[in-house]
C-alpha cells in the first residue's frame, strides 16, 4: 500500500507582501512582523515570544494564517475572511525584561497595527498581556486596523468585550473556544473510523491555554486522556488522568503543580507522551515538537496539531508510511481566531453555548471536507487543505482584489 503524499496540492506559496525584522534598541532582541497576504486591507495573525524566534517560522506561521482565514470563507455569513500575518519576538517570556521588550516592539509596529496587522495572544503571551502592551504603547486595540470594517464599530467591540467576560467553570470563554474545535476535529476523525470515544485514549503535550482545553473538552466527551507533558517531564497514568485536577494545579505558564498528582500517576522523561500507548496524540506546545527521529516512538493512530506547525515535513512522510494520520495545524487549531471574528462580526453573540456550538458545527464541517478531500485524491489532509485554499483564494481576490 501506498502512503498518500503529504506534499502540498499546489505550487511552492509566493514570497510573503511584507516582512520587517526589528532589533530592541535597549536588549538586543529581535522581532518579526510578516504579512502573507491582506484582503480587504487587512491581515490577522498573533504575536508569539520565545527564545529562538525566528523570520522563517514567523514566515511559516504567516501562511499559515492566510490558510486558516480562508478556509473559513462563507460566502452568506457576516465575517469576511482577512489576510494572513504573524508576529514573532525572540525572547524568553519568562524573562525579565521581555514585557519592556514586547512594548517595544508594538511601538515600533504601531503603524501597521494601526492599519494593517490584527493581532493577539499566541505562544507565550497571553491577550490580556497583548493588551495591557498595545496600550502601553499608544494602541486603541491590537485589532483595531479591523474597525473601519465593522459596520457598527461600538456595538462590535461591546460584543467582543462581552465575549471575553464570559467564563465558563472559572476560566474565560476565549481560552476555551480553540480547544473546543480541536477536540472536535479529533472526535469527527474518530466518528469517521468508527472508533467509540469510550475505547480512546490521548496523550497531549502542553497543558497551557490551548492544549488543556482541548484535554478538558475530549476528557467530558468520554476519551481516557493518558498523558501530558509540561516543561517538568511527562505525568502518565493508563488508566486515565485526573484532567480537572491537574488544571487547577497548573501555573499561568501550563507547568502542573506535582503535589497535584494521585497514587497511580507516573513521573515521565519528557518526549514520554510521544509512546504513551494513545490512539490520538495532541501536540499543542512548541512548534518543530515531532522530527524525523522521534516519530519512531509515535505508536498512535492520529496526530491532532494543536500547535502551530508541530510535525515537521519529514516526520509527517515518516508518519504517513506508517498509517499515521496528521490532521493540520490549519485546520485544527484555526477556531481561536475564527471565533473572534464570528463574535466581532456578528455571526454569534458573546454566548458560551453560542460559542461552542457555532465553533463545534463548523470546525467538524471543515474536517469533513478535507478528510474527503483526502481520501477522495489519495493525499495527505495537509495537502487537501492546501487544495481547499488554493480553490478559495482566488475567490477571495476575484471579490476583494489583492490588496483592498
Amino acid at each position: 500500500m501506498t502512503a498518500p503524499s503529504t506534499a502540498p496540492a499546489s505550487a511552492a506559496p509566493p514570497a510573503p507582501l511584507m516582512s520587517i525584522t526589528w532589533t530592541d534598541h535597549v536588549t538586543g532582541h529581535r522581532g518579526f512582523l510578516v504579512v502573507d497576504r491582506l484582503v480587504r486591507g487587512v491581515a490577522s495573525g498573533g504575536l508569539r515570544m520565545r527564545a529562538g524566534c525566528t523570520l522563517e517560522e514567523v514566515t511559516g506561521l504567516a501562511r499559515g494564517m492566510t490558510m486558516k482565514e480562508a478556509l473559513h470563507y462563507d460566502p452568506d455569513g457576516r465575517y469576511i475572511p482577512l489576510g494572513g500575518a504573524k508576529g514573532g519576538i525572540d525572547c524568553d517570556p519568562r524573562d525579565p525584561a521581555a514585557y519592556g521588550v514586547l512594548v517595544r516592539f508594538l511601538r515600533a509596529m504601531r503603524p501597521t497595527v494601526e492599519s494593517v496587522w490584527t493581532t493577539g495572544e499566541d505562544l507565550g503571551l497571553t491577550q490580556d498581556l497583548v493588551d495591557r502592551a498595545a496600550a502601553e504603547a499608544g494602541l486603541v486595540s491590537s485589532i483595531q486596523a479591523v474597525y473601519p470594517l465593522l459596520d457598527d464599530e461600538r456595538a462590535a467591540r461591546r460584543r467582543l468585550a462581552d465575549a471575553f467576560a464570559v467564563e465558563v467553570d472559572g476560566i474565560g470563554l476565549d481560552a476555551l473556544v480553540g480547544g473546543c474545535g480541536v477536540a472536535e476535529s479529533a472526535l469527527a476523525a474518530l466518528d469517521r473510523a468508527g472508533l467509540p470515544y469510550a475505547r480512546a485514549r490521548v496523550s497531549v503535550q502542553g497543558l497551557g491555554t490551548m492544549g488543556g482545553a482541548t484535554a478538558r473538552f475530549l476528557s467530558r466527551a468520554g476519551l481516557s486522556v493518558v498523558a501530558v507533558a509540561d516543561v517538568k517531564g511527562t505525568i502518565a497514568n493508563p488508566d486515565g488522568l485526573d484532567v480537572e485536577a491537574l488544571l487547577a494545579a497548573r501555573d499561568a505558564y501550563g507547568t502542573v503543580d506535582r503535589a497535584a498528582l494521585r497514587p497511580g500517576d507516573a513521573e515521565l522523561p519528557a518526549d514520554a507522551w510521544l509512546s504513551a500507548g494513545a490512539e490520538v496524540l495532541v501536540p499543542a506546545a512548541v512548534s518543530y515538537a515531532i522530527d524525523a527521529d522521534n516519530q519512531r516512538a509515535v505508536t498512535a493512530r492520529w496526530i491532532v496539531e494543536a500547535a502551530n506547525m508541530p510535525v515537521l515535513p519529514a516526520a509527517e512522510e515518516l508518519l504517513a508510511a506508517r498509517g499515521v494520520t496528521v490532521l493540520p495545524d490549519v485546520v485544527v487549531n484555526s477556531g481561536t481566531n475564527a471565533w473572534w471574528w464570528w463574535t466581532l462580526f456578528g455571526d454569534i453573540g458573546p454566548d458560551a453555548e453560542q460559542a461552542f456550538a457555532h465553533t463545534r458545527r463548523s470546525m467538524r464541517a471543515l474536517i469533513d471536507r478535507t478528510l474527503a478531500r483526502a481520501e477522495r485524491d489519495g493525499i495527505s489532509p495537509r495537502a487537501a487543505a492546501h487544495a481547499l485554499v488554493a480553490d478559495r483564494l482566488p475567490v477571495l481576490a476575484e471579490r476583494f482584489g489583492w490588496y483592498r
